[in-house]
């Protein structure tokens, strides 16, 4: 069995922590949270600190390191830790651009024939609304870099969309992250996630998978980073998988190893199925967040094995292991998430949760006084359970969230219906 450090604190690194467990191997977090702290060894590394967690690495013997989040790809953390001697999943730097830029994403795919949405790339405010002239609204208002998530505005008017680019190019208020900003027409249909590996050739693709962005239940309300997933997908099959990974993924894949940056890693695509067919709207290079959390628990064989594998070049040519079971992944928010998030809240009933049969994944959680956890951002968890069919695995999901109390939680009840 192998020893694993997995670099992030989140949900997903969380639920990359209970996949790594379940494979049987030894499993280090850095920085981690107080629930990934009762399931792997922790140390309060942070990403950002490149050398620290190349020494941990090291000084450990990690046979695989895993790197969570999209800022320490970005800035180049998996090329660090490979050029340290530490076999890594995770894409370098120039392949990472595929999300740290979404100019750049855009290249790639007119590049490799992959349908998107028209788009202009501008640098001031008049130029953008030449651009948001010539597509009507809706208009999607996009800061070119990262941004926390925070940096699209899907406008509706175009004093709406005048106000998104104002806030990018006058008040920069993403920084240098919105000296570009990239315009697209607005698009309409359900919206699919995606998820592949790939070890710079070959691709195996997760199933499809989808997240529940607004607020609120009937998806209203304020955008957020997601507030529950579901897996599989009644309007996207295998079939209809395949040919998106064929459309999307390949592609990418083949064009930036011809550029001479192989892109090793997850790339996850959110996809919108237009009444014109598939359109990408974004791509991240990394596992989704909450998507993860309702894949892996899907997987019937041991992922890190196939994780090894991508990191060394050698990605088997076949579909990965996959449970017919559903899998529902409910997120538990904060008060006042997404504008304020509280903090220090006491959480009840995680153990109640978790012997109901569920996954309790942490996200945004610390230790309080006297052995309590307490809400430290503004997605907190998410309970995620598998059944027999897509009903049972809500039903038993909810049951797990039913356990979990804190003031203020807010809980969208219509994941999965």
């Amino acid at each position: 069995m192998a020893t694993v450090l997995i670099v992030g604190s989140g949900g997903r690194e969380h639920a990359l922590v209970h996949a790594a467990v379940r494979g049987g191997h030894t499993v280090l977090c850095a920085p981690g949270n107080v629930g990934i702290a009762r399931d792997a060894e922790v140390h309060p590394i942070p990403a950002s600190d490149h050398a620290a967690l190349i020494a941990l690495a090291t000084d450990r013997g990690v046979d695989l390191a895993i790197v969570g989040p999209e800022a320490p790809l970005v800035a180049g953390l998996a090329d660090d830790l490979r050029a340290a001697g530490i076999r890594t999943f995770g894409p370098g730097r120039d392949a990472a651009r595929l999300e740290g830029s979404k100019a750049f994403a855009k290249e790639i795919m007119s590049a490799a024939g992959v349908p998107t949405a028209a788009y202009r790339t501008v640098t001031d405010t008049q130029s953008g609304m030449a651009a948001v002239a010539e597509f009507g609204v809706p208009v999607a208002i996009k800061a070119d870099g990262l941004a926390a998530g925070k940096g699209v505005v899907v406008a509706q008017t175009a004093d709406e969309a005048r106000e998104a680019l104002a806030a990018c190019f006058d008040d920069q208020v993403f920084g240098d992250a919105g000296a570009t900003v990239v315009v697209e027409e607005g698009l309409t249909g359900p919206e699919v996630s995606l998820l592949a590996i790939s070890d710079g050739e070959r691709v195996v693709r997760f199933p499809a998978a989808r997240d529940y962005k607004p607020i609120g239940e009937g998806n209203t309300g304020p955008n957020t980073g997601g507030m529950g997933s579901i897996s599989p997908l009644a309007d996207v099959p295998d079939a209809d998988a395949d040919a998106l990974l064929d459309q999307v993924h390949r592609p990418v894949i083949a064009e930036m190893a011809r550029r001479g940056t192989p892109f090793a890693g997850v790339l996850y695509a959110g996809l919108m199925l237009t009444p014109n067919g598939p359109r990408v709207i974004e791509f991240n290079v990394r596992f989704g967040d909450p998507e993860t959390q309702c894949l892996l628990p899907r997987i019937d064989e041991d992922l890190i094995a196939v994780l090894s594998a991508a990191a060394d070049g050698q990605l088997p040519d076949r579909p990965l292991a996959i449970s017919t079971d559903p899998c529902v992944a409910v997120v538990l928010a904060a008060h006042g998430y997404p504008a304020t998030p509280r903090s220090g809240d006491i959480i009840t009933g995680l153990d109640e949760a978790a012997a109901a049969g569920c996954q309790v994944l942490h996200a945004g959680t610390a230790a309080g006084a006297d052995g309590t956890i307490v809400t430290a951002g503004g997605r907190v968890l998410a309970v995620a359970a598998r059944g027999a069919t897509m009903d049972q695995a809500r039903a038993l999901a909810y049951a797990g969230v039913d356990c979990i109390k804190f003031d203020g939680r807010q809980v969208r009840r219509d994941i999965g219906s």
